[in-house]
Order: structure tokens, then C-alpha cells, then sequence
């Protein structure tokens, strides 16, 4: 995903609408080297790669650092060392600088399903490679690793078993666990959701894991107080999702009925690796975090 207001990404990530259009100038012919006539632009193995996600970015960088030339305006890459002196050709809601791409001849471009339709759309037209990704589940971060090796062909086996290396030791038993990212409405990832996939893999019992009702962002559901004190957890986690919100959680009339209140099991845990998944550090601390919580809780 690209790196939007936290809370505003949240809740258009199913929202095509919510790509900002494109208004810059291009170059009329293709600056990425054309593909051999017997091999298919997008069979070509890429040497030059532009990320226009952090996640992205960092699973290239790992996976072969000499292969990206250019990346998102992520703040989860500004305070990487590793990523200092890339060029950045993309930022918050602005979007992508195609000129600023182009002049980097890449011959893979990767960007967010829903986010980067129209940008991957125009630099398609232009002849060079594109890669539309969407992380939704621990099975999409395992196939775009797998695919992304592929693309610049690296060996995925090193990267697959860190991640894999994530989900263990994961507590077999749980106590029941309700995560909140908005207060606003209320909002909590069901398993249709990075959140909600993430807590199935370590086992959690995620009380909001099968619950359906209305909301605007596929995997989240709105919560009434009603249904929250009903649910009644033993653990609550919230997300760190912006400025703010945790104390406005923490403020809703119901609060101090909770059970997970009164016994001072309440946990925050950062919007990157709880929900969008960042990077492939933010994934591992967000699994140790999340592993440690639900050890130690009582069930």
C-alpha cells in the first residue's frame, strides 16, 4: 500500500475511486529498454525496478538491493538507512511523478491494486513492465514475494523462511481478542483482512473472525458499544491508525466495563504491520508483539 494518512487509506482501501487522477505530462515514446522480439515484456527479468509501496520496495531491496532505482515517499523508507539516495517518484496522496519514472528506464514498475490503476495503466502504454499488488492475507505476502523473486530472478527461499520463522511458536491456546483501529466508527479486521489473516496465523481467537455487517472497507466491520460489550473480551489491541486515536478509543462511554480494561490487558500496536503490512520488519515486530500478548495473557 502507499503511504496515505493512516486512517483515510484504512478506509478507501476497497475504494478504486479513491486513486487520485493523473495529470502529468509523459513522454511520448517508451524510456524503459524495449524486451527482446522473442520473450514478452512481461516475461522479461527485470534489472531496473521502481516500488511505488513500501512493501514492495522492501521485499525488492532484500531480495536483490542493486535491482531498484526508485521508490515511494514512504516514512517507513526515509528512516531506513538502506533506502538513502533513491529517488523518490511518488508521495502520500499526490500521485506518481510518471515523468520522474520514466527518466529512471525501468523495466518493472510494482504499485498497489486500486491505488496505481491508472498510473501501471499509462507507463503500460509506454512499454514498460508493471506489477499491480494487493496484500490482503499471509498468502498474498508469501505469492508476491514468490512473484517479485521471479521478476528479477532472486531466490525467494531466504525471505519465504523469515516469515515463515514469524508464525512460530505461536501460542496454540489464546484468549479471545478483539483488535479496534477507529473510534470513530468503531471499526475491527475480520478475517477477511491483513489484521484479521495475521491473527488467524498466530492463532488468536479473534472475536470479530467471522462477525458481517456494514462498513465501507472489505475485512472490517462496524461495531455498535452494544456488541463490543457483548463480545467482552479477554484482550484488547488497538491500533495506533493516527494522532489520536487511541485516546479516543480509550474515552468511549463503555470503557471501563470491559473486562479487558480491569485487567489491564489492553495493548497498542502500530498501524504498520497491523494493518498495512509496511515492511517485512514491521510484519516480524508486529508478529513477536503479537505472540508475546497473546502468551501471556490469561484466557
Amino acid at each position: 500500500m502507499p503511504d496515505f494518512t493512516p486512517l483515510a487509506l484504512l478506509l478507501c482501501l476497497t475504494l478504486i475511486a479513491c486513486a487520485p487522477a493523473l495529470q502529468q505530462s509523459v513522454p511520448a515514446s517508451p524510456q524503459a529498454p524495449p524486451a527482446s522480439p522473442d520473450k514478452p515484456i512481461s516475461q522479461a527479468r527485470a534489472h531496473r525496478v521502481v516500488a511505488l509501496t513500501s512493501l514492495s520496495a522492501d521485499i525488492i531491496r532484500q531480495l536483490d538491493a542493486s535491482k531498484l532505482v526508485g521508490i515511494t515517499g514512504s516514512r517507513l523508507l526515509a528512516k531506513d538507512p538502506r533506502f538513502q539516495g533513491l529517488p523518490i517518484v511518488s508521495q502520500g496522496r499526490t500521485p506518481p511523478n510518471l515523468e520522474a519514472i520514466a527518466a529512471l528506464k525501468p523495466d518493472l514498475v510494482i504499485g498497489a491494486t486500486g491505488f496505481h490503476d491508472r498510473a501501471l495503466a499509462r507507463l503500460k502504454e509506454l512499454g514498460i513492465n508493471t506489477l499491480a499488488t494487493q496484500v490482503g492475507s499471509w498468502a498474498d505476502l508469501e505469492q508476491q514475494t514468490r512473484e517479485l523473486a521471479t521478476a528479477i530472478g532472486a531466490d525467494p527461499t531466504p525471505l519465504l523462511q523469515r516469515l515463515q520463522a514469524c508464525k512460530a511458536n505461536a501460542p496454540t491456546q489464546s484468549p479471545s481478542t478483539l483488535v479496534l483501529v477507529s473510534q470513530q466508527p468503531i471499526l475491527a479486521p475480520n478475517k477477511a483482512s491483513w489484521a484479521g489473516d495475521l491473527l488467524t496465523q498466530l492463532n488468536a481467537q479473534n472475536v470479530a473472525a467471522d462477525l458481517q455487517g456494514e462498513s465501507p472497507t472489505r475485512g472490517y466491520i462496524t461495531l455498535s458499544a452494544e456488541r463490543v460489550l457483548q463480545a467482552n473480551p479477554d484482550v484488547m489491541i488497538l491500533v495506533d491508525t493516527e494522532p489520536g486515536v487511541v485516546e479516543q478509543l480509550k474515552s468511549l462511554p463503555f470503557w471501563n466495563q470491559l473486562k479487558a480494561t480491569q485487567t489491564q490487558q489492553v495493548h497498542v500496536l502500530d498501524y504498520y504491520g497491523m494493518v498495512n503490512p509496511g515492511s517485512i520488519e514491521k510484519i516480524e515486530q508486529t508478529c513477536t508483539q503479537l505472540k508475546q500478548i497473546l502468551a501471556k495473557s490469561p484466557g
